[in-house]
């Protein structure tokens, strides 16, 4: 069966050919897999650039030293909690001061800009659960090095921050959105294999919303932006809107909490299971220890069932705060 790529297939192709950087090839190479027609003729080509994305994926988490030895790249940090969401943002636009207050992480709050080098994690409480906020270097209009734009690929949400207390916050935004764009990082649609976001994934925080003229700048700049998202005026120092924050991010994540307990005993409620919203009683299973998975005879859950201990079948989708209890 003939393939029949398209021209935008053979675009992304040459450009893979031309590309000079792990970054330009990696986009490059999903895009090639977004454009490719789905049928019987190219289901072996698809199979060679799923495995070429793999290892250029896993290439892209190390880097090498002057002496050879290989080191984890500092830009990809490892996700952690209920998911990671990553700031983005202009230089002083506020990003350090909203992971200081709403984290753990040592962040430096400076009024000079370019005080945060390296990407620096921090954990958000919600509730019971914890979302993975990392700081980042700031992004300027001449672009950002290649991993970092690996590290936005492989967040699970974007959280851009605009200073509301500047009068170029409408540009800042455009230009944030351009570059995720023209990256093929922001997308209207993810094809199967390619790691982006669409704009359900993204939240735009105005920052320093306690500053004068913070509202009539977000109202130019909810008219100017193309097709601009809704901004959360946000304040670090006052708290403004904050815990609606905290709330936003986890239910933007798509996730649940899961409880288990012991037959004859009291649930653990301190300590919930994250799932992605959608999974079953046997990816619970799976999710705590293979061999409880293999074993598994019944279940009974709490909470979303008709009755408090209905036993429910391994394929039963749970809800968040469920409470689960495995029986082999």
């Amino acid at each position: 069966m003939p393939a029949n790529l398209t021209p935008q297939y053979y675009a992304a192709e040459e450009a893979y050919k031309k590309a000079t950087t792990p970054e330009e090839k990696l986009a490059a190479l999903e895009e090639m897999l977004a454009t490719i027609p789905k049928h019987k003729g190219t289901e072996k080509l698809q199979g060679e650039l799923k495995k070429k994305l793999s290892r250029l994926r896993k290439e892209g988490s190390v880097s090498k030293t002057k002496g050879g030895n290989r080191q984890e790249d500092p830009y990809l940090v490892e996700s952690q909690g209920a998911g990671q969401v990553l700031l983005l943002g202009y230089p002083n636009a506020g990003k350090s001061a909203l992971v200081s207050v709403l984290t753990n992480a040592k962040t430096t709050v400076a009024e000079y800009p370019f005080s945060t080098a390296l990407p620096i994690p921090g954990m958000m409480e919600f509730e019971d659960a914890g979302v993975q906020l990392v700081d980042t270097p700031p992004f300027v209009a001449e672009g950002i090095v290649g991993n970092f734009v690996t590290a936005i690929r492989n967040c699970d949400m974007v959280l851009m921050t605009v200073d509301l207390s500047d009068d170029d916050c409408a540009d800042h935004l455009q230009s944030m959105l351009d570059f995720l764009r023209e990256k093929r990082i922001l997308r209207d649609e993810i094809p199967e294999g390619v790691q982006a976001h669409t704009l359900d994934s993204v939240v735009v925080l105005g920052t320093k919303a306690d500053c004068p003229g913070s509202q009539e700048r977000l109202d130019l700049m909810q008219q100017l932006v193309d097709d601009c998202p809704q901004v959360l005026p946000v304040s670090a120092t006052q708290g403004t809107n904050l815990e609606q924050l905290r709330e936003m991010l986890f239910r933007k994540l798509n996730v649940i909490r899961v409880y288990t307990k012991r037959p004859g005993k009291d649930p653990d409620l301190d300590r919930p299971f994250i799932l992605k919203a959608g999974s079953t009683v046997m990816d619970l299973a799976q999710a705590i220890h293979k061999d409880i998975a293999d074993n598994l005879k019944t279940a009974k859950v709490w909470g979303s069932s008709k009755f408090d201990g209905q036993a429910v079948n391994h394929d039963y989708v749970l809800a968040d705060k469920d409470v689960v209890e495995l029986n082999d």
